[in-house]
């Protein structure tokens, strides 16, 4: 079977890569699908996320990291994936990926959505928080892989913000 675990990992953090790393044990191949997601403002572009999500799981020969602007029930038919997993950290995230997973269905009945909750050290961890520390100035270090702080200070240098990401109160 294989399973494809969809998102917009802008960043890839600790947590997504808990989940990768816990489904990849779980499936003979995962696909992990980075989504374009236009009606959210990314700091990365696809590309750039594709490549940061190919780093962290560089070691995992079972894993799978591709970009998609379209559907996601037409990649898993493209791919001959019939399993979407998904991350629910809390109560609310759960109420919205329910709705998702019921709509996926609807579009396409074969497919099933398995949620996985996080590590109990990344329960709070979101892409969402760690970008907007890390444009405020703050240490994202324990969030995030060396590869995606690196990818920060790069992005964040091009920026007005020059803040440095691994370091205390300014």
């Amino acid at each position: 079977m294989i399973a494809t675990y969809p998102g917009t990992f802008d960043p890839v953090t600790k947590g997504h890569e808990d989940l990768i790393r816990r489904a990849s044990k779980l499936f003979p191949q995962l696909i992990v699908a980075v989504a374009e997601s236009r009606k959210k403002n990314t700091l990365f572009s696809l590309a750039e996320r594709v490549e940061l999500v190919k780093a962290v799981t560089q070691d995992l020969p079972n894993v799978k990291v591709i970009g998609f602007d379209y559907l996601l029930v037409d990649l898993l038919k493209q791919n001959q994936s019939l399993c979407i997993v998904r991350g629910a950290r809390a109560v609310s995230d759960f109420e919205y990926e329910f709705q998702m997973a019921g709509m996926n269905q609807l579009l396409l009945p074969e497919a099933e959505t398995i949620f996985l909750t996080p590590s109990p050290g990344y329960q709070f961890v979101s892409g969402t928080f760690v970008r907007e520390i890390a444009l405020l100035g703050g240490d994202v270090s324990k969030f995030v892989s060396s590869v995606v702080l690196e990818a920060f200070q790069k992005k964040l240098s091009k920026t007005s913000l020059n803040a440095p990401l691994a370091q205390g109160p300014r």
